[in-house]
C-alpha cells in the first residue's frame, strides 16, 4: 500500500504528516510504525523510516529525529555534525540543505514550521506538557535565530477535544497559569473535563507570532484504522501501539 501522508497547501517544503498506511509493520503495528520505542523489530521500523525519507527526497541518513521527553528543548541541525543520535529534545530547526526533520506522535500534536523566504524549517512534538511548557515558542525563537521572520505553522493529526477527557487537577494546572485557559475545556460527566489540544496549540502559535497557523483537522483517536493513538490503545486493551512520523525537509 502506498504512503498516504496528510499535507498542507501552506507548506511549500517537502513534508507529510504520515499515517499508518504504506509500511512493512505487522499486527498491532501495521503498517508504518516509525517509533523505535515500540516493541517491534528495529529493522522493520528502519524500513518504514527509509520509505518516508524517500518520499520527501532525502536518504535515510538525512532524516533526523530526537528522543522526545515532553520538554521545550530545541535542537538546531544545519549539518550532520550538529546531530547526535539519542539527543533528548522535542523540536528541531534547520537552515541546512538535504535535511529532513521528523517528530513522532500517537495523539500528541505534531507541528511543522516553515519560513519559505528565509529557507528555515522546524518540527515540534507538542503534547500538552510541551505546548504548556513553551516548546512551540522555543521552536519559533530558534527559527528566528536562523533568520526566519514570517513563520507558517501547521498542526497535524492529533487527539481532538471530544476524545480527550482529563481530570480536575489537569484543568487546574491550566487555570492557575491563566484563567483564560478555561476556554479550552468543556465539562464532562463525573467532574471530568474535555481538553481542546488543537485549539490550545493554535492559540500558542498565534500568540508567538505565526503569520499563519492551522490544524489539518483529523483526530487520531477517532480513526484508528488510519492513525496510531495511545489513548485508543489503552481504552481498547491493545497490547501496544505504533508511532507516526511527521516530517519536513529542506
Amino acid at each position: 500500500m502506498a504512503l498516504k501522508p496528510v499535507t498542507s497547501s501552506f507548506l511549500s517544503a517537502p513534508h507529510g504528516f504520515f499515517t499508518r498506511h504504506g509500511g512493512v509493520s505487522k499486527g498491532v503495528f501495521a503498517a508504518l510504525n516509525c517509533g523505535y520505542g515500540s516493541p517491534e523489530a528495529p529493522a522493520l521500523i528502519a524500513q518504514n523510516r527509509a520509505l518516508i525519507a524517500g518520499h520527501v527526497g532525502v536518504v535515510p541518513e538525512q532524516l533526523y529525529s530526537v528522543t522526545q521527553t515532553h520538554s521545550a528543548d530545541v535542537l538546531t541541525v544545519n549539518t550532520p555534525e550538529d546531530y547526535t543520535k539519542g539527543t533528548k529534545a522535542d523540536a528541531m530547526v534547520s537552515k541546512g540543505q538535504g535535511i529532513a526533520l521528523g517528530v513522532l506522535t500517537a495523539d500528541c500534536a505534531p507541528v511543522l514550521f516553515q519560513d519559505a523566504k528565509a529557507g528555515v524549517i522546524g518540527a515540534a512534538h507538542a503534547g500538552w506538557r510541551g505546548a504548556f511548557g513553551g516548546v512551540l515558542e522555543a521552536t519559533m525563537d530558534a527559527m528566528r535565530a536562523l533568520g526566519a521572520a514570517d513563520i507558517t505553522a501547521v498542526i497535524g493529526p492529533c487527539i481532538s477535544q471530544k476524545n480527550y477527557e482529563v481530570g480536575s487537577e489537569f484543568f487546574e494546572i491550566f487555570f492557575d497559569e491563566n484563567p483564560d485557559n478555561s476556554r479550552f475545556f468543556t465539562c464532562a460527566p463525573q467532574g471530568k473535563y474535555l481538553f481542546d489540544l488543537p485549539s490550545f496549540t493554535l492559540n500558542r502559535l498565534r500568540q508567538a507570532g505565526a503569520i499563519h497557523a492551522e490544524w489539518t483537522g483529523q483526530c487520531t483517536y477517532a480513526a484508528p484504522e488510519t492513525f496510531y493513538s495511545y489513548r485508543y490503545s489503552q481504552h481498547n486493551n491493545l497490547p501496544s501501539y505504533g508511532r507516526m512520523l511527521s516530517v519536513i525537509a529542506t
